[in-house]
């Protein structure tokens, strides 16, 4: 029998499913507690946790001006990786100089370091932990303390602020790309992938159900639009996608939406999923697992189509002009 791996959420394999087929090795000494504990909550769709980065500062009037976009112009405390609370207009220059934010610009700008085409460095990495619509702030508070505490504290300076002005309850967490020891902090996809993974055991730890498994693991398909775009295109000012809807329109009057060449890879995609849950379930079902079985094949029933950027917009575009068709008809038989 080949040796069949599923990989759920990592670069590696979660559990080797080969292991489940052996009398000898009970499903207990196959499947770690946490791994169990995770296909759980993918399968019971937990709430899913988010770690990104929003961005960054090149300057110390850069970093004051996000400063004072997440304290709401000193409204609200900024927590500090020192304990300390400041408020009110003067905080975020008190905090600027704190960190010597001149001198790391100063070694960024070094004439081995800044090379001809090159971004200048950044001085500060801008993160957003965010949590789904009903979770509690406070928890996502603790949680987001936590995780910077655990991944920051004693190297990289840093600072926190909760807003709850939005429906979903998160943290912005700003911190010093340099550390204390003149290391400088990248943040690559296998970095948010682990941070994600930490800020939802934090969230566990303060008893809010929380999930880190990656999107096309759970059946979903994500976006291609960068945040930017995303945001402009909410506001109905992004030009880009209004450019893109208008030729998606033009198709859809036509011959219909043309093929899109990253469709075969989300098929692909969607079927080594589905493949992969398919043996998750057997294996389980072999070990006496039976429930557990039967949820992760309504799990995989469950999964919707995946769809590429372009049949994203056109499903929307179709439901406007079906609510539009809608709320003429009613003007149309009076």
């Amino acid at each position: 029998m080949p040796k069949r791996l599923v990989r759920l959420g990592s670069q590696n394999p979660l559990f080797d499913l080969q292991s489940f087929g052996r009398e000898i090795s009970p499903l207990r000494d196959v499947l770690s507690p946490a791994a169990f504990a995770q296909i759980v909550r993918t399968v019971s769709r937990a709430p899913q946790v988010l770690v990104k980065v929003s961005g960054g500062a090149n300057s110390a009037q850069g970093v004051a001006a996000h400063l004072r976009y997440i304290d709401r112009q000193g409204k609200l405390e900024i927590e500090t990786d020192e304990g300390r609370r400041p408020m009110g207009n003067g905080a975020e220059a008190e905090l600027t100089a704190d960190w010597d934010l001149e001198a790391s610009k100063a070694e960024a700008r070094g004439p081995y370091r800044r090379r001809a085409g090159r971004k200048p460095a950044k001085l500060v990495h801008n993160l957003i932990l965010s949590m789904p619509k009903g979770t509690s702030p406070e928890k996502v508070l603790s949680a987001g303390r936590d995780f910077a505490r655990e991944q920051f504290a004693l190297t990289h300076r840093y600072a926190l602020v909760l807003h709850t002005d939005q429906d979903h309850p998160h943290v912005h967490l700003v911190v010093k790309a340099v550390s204390e020891q003149g290391e400088r902090l990248n943040i690559r996809k296998a970095t948010l992938r682990e941070w994600r993974g930490v800020f939802a055991q934090h969230l566990r730890a303060h008893g809010v159900a929380a999930n880190a498994t990656e999107r096309a693991v759970r059946g979903e398909t994500r976006s291609r639009f960068r945040d930017g775009i995303y945001r402009t295109m909410l506001r109905g000012e992004s030009r880009h996608v209004r450019n893109r809807v208008e030729r998606i329109a033009r198709e859809l009057r036509t011959a219909g939406l043309k093929p899109s060449p990253g469709k075969t890879k989300l098929r692909e995609t969607r079927r080594d999923v589905i493949d992969g849950w398919h043996a998750v379930a057997d294996a389980f079902l072999e070990a006496g697992q039976g429930a557990l079985a039967q949820k992760i094949w309504g799990f995989i029933c469950g999964m919707r189509p995946p769809l590429t950027t372009d049949e994203q917009l056109a499903a929307k575009l179709q439901e406007r002009t079906r609510v539009r068709e809608r709320k003429r008809l009613p003007e149309r038989t009076r």
